[in-house]
């Protein structure tokens, strides 16, 4: 299975919509779109997760298609990068 990044989505675009505008390339096991935390709304990307095969079909068919008059950009997902404990800043105590 393959979790896809779908990005410049318009942000009336609701989970139904994306799920089915997906699911005609292959099953759709899981669609997200993403909220703002502090204000609850959308941040105009989201994530499908699909088999394989039908992951690079959608990929192929909808990369660049217009939703709404903004074209969507779909690629695989990148794992987020583990962020370490920490405030930031270099190692150790000091300024010096």
């Amino acid at each position: 299975m393959k979790k896809l990044y779908v990005g410049n989505l318009p942000f009336s675009a609701t989970e139904t919509e994306v799920n089915e505008m997906f699911a005609k390339h292959g099953t759709v096991h899981s669609v997200a779109l993403i909220n703002d935390r502090e204000t609850g709304r959308p941040r105009g990307f989201g994530f499908v997760e699909m088999d394989d095969d039908a992951a690079m079909a959608a990929i192929e068919a909808l990369n660049g298609h217009n939703m709404d008059g903004r074209d969507l950009k779909i690629n695989e997902a990148q794992d987020r990068p583990r962020r370490t404990g920490g405030g930031g800043g270099g190692g150790g105590g000091g300024r010096w």
